[in-house]
């Protein structure tokens, strides 16, 4: 790689674009990765991922070629297509990084199909980033060069918020609160408009007002990098008023806090369970 710039230096090829994948080819090539530099891999891609190449130039499905190894290579494909893709591993070589977002599949598992790479980073994105705001926990072996870990923390952060961790089997943990998490979002402005609906309110109004108060609350805490969750609860939260009357039910013994942990913890069961 030269000095051009983290993205601008580097032939990478992507296998799977698919809405991840997609979300992520956009935000590397707004921050400077080469078309021509780019390779793209995917059986059945969709109509735009082909449009996208043809305007940009990009390879789409080119034939294998031996002894063209790519700086990096990123699997964004479902887990049970690994196998699929092992036909690459000829490309592929000792200095290649290997960015893998399958869920469920340890280094381990990517290694054994790519024999001849030795720098695996193992990443949890969530579906936010398919607009831009999204956040990443990512683990790197002890292969990963720190110019590789950088780059990969570039690339990585082309869809929202990027957060390095210490062991492997964290990324467990990612799955079940942020990979996940979004769902429990979506359920939560469900929920609250069902609330809505049962008070009497259309549920029209009743789905404008969760969704509203959920986008809404999410950027004042995004916009508000200094104060806690919980200290932002207190500032809605007047003593005897109607937020303290709901919030004596949600945080009871019964309530939100322990109802969550018990699905979070749920979750990251299955993410153990999956990952071997």
């Amino acid at each position: 790689m030269s000095d051009a710039g983290p993205l601008q230096a580097i032939n990478l090829m992507l296998v799977g674009v698919g809405k991840m994948g997609f979300a992520l080819l956009e935000g590397w090539l707004k921050a400077g990765l080469q078309p021509s530099a780019t390779t793209l891999i995917d059986p059945h891609p969709a109509h735009g991922v082909v449009t996208l190449c043809a305007e940009r130039a990009i390879s789409l499905n080119p034939p294998l070629a031996r002894g063209v190894a790519p700086d990096v290579l990123v699997l964004a494909i479902k887990p049970q297509m690994l196998d699929e893709v092992a036909e690459l591993a000829a490309q592929i070589g000792p200095n290649t990084l290997v960015i893998s977002i399958l869920a469920g599949k340890t280094i381990a598992d990517v290694a054994a199909r790519f024999a001849h790479a030795r720098a695996f980073v193992r990443a949890m994105p969530n579906t936010p980033a398919a607009v831009g705001r999204g956040i990443t926990g990512f683990y790197a072996n002890d292969a990963v060069s720190p110019a590789q870990k950088t780059l990969a923390e570039t690339l990585l952060a082309a869809t929202g918020d990027v957060v390095a961790l210490a062991q492997e089997s964290e990324v467990d943990a990612v799955t079940a609160v942020s990979g996940s998490g979004p769902a429990y979002v979506f359920l939560l402005a469900e929920c609250l408009a069902e609330a809505g609906v049962a008070l009497g309110l259309e549920r029209r109004v009743a789905e404008q007002l969760a969704r509203a108060t959920v986008e809404g609350a999410g950027e004042l805490m995004k916009q508000s990098p200094a104060i806690s969750p919980a200290q932002l609860r207190i500032n809605v939260t007047s003593p005897g008023g109607t937020t303290a009357a709901a919030l004596d039910v949600l945080m009871g013994q019964q309530g939100l806090q322990p109802l969550l942990s018990e699905a979070v913890r749920a979750a990251h069961q299955r993410a153990r369970a999956l990952s071997g």
